[in-house]
C-alpha cells in the first residue's frame, strides 16, 4: 500500500517552487527554506512554515519591486 505523502515532501516541494519563482526574476534568498522546529509538534494540514530567512537591502528591494509590479 502506497504511503500518504508526509507534510515536509510537500513543504520542501513549495519551498522549490518558490526558490524557482523567485529565480525567474533574478531573486534568490540564501536562507530560504524549511523551518524546522514547526515538524516536532502535530500541526493540522498544512503543516510547516517557510522560513525565508535573511536577504540585503538590493534582494529586498528587487523582491519589492516585482511583487509592486505584480499587484492589481
Amino acid at each position: 500500500m502506497p504511503q500518504p505523502p508526509r507534510p515536509q515532501d510537500d513543504m520542501t516541494r513549495c519551498v522549490e517552487e518558490l526558490r524557482v519563482a523567485l529565480a525567474l526574476h533574478g531573486i534568490a534568498l540564501p536562507s530560504l527554506g524549511l523551518d524546522l522546529p514547526t515538524f516536532a509538534g502535530a500541526y493540522e494540514t498544512p503543516a510547516g512554515l517557510v522560513s525565508l530567512g535573511n536577504c540585503n537591502a538590493a534582494t529586498a528591494r528587487a523582491l519589492a519591486a516585482v511583487l509592486r509590479q505584480a499587484a492589481p
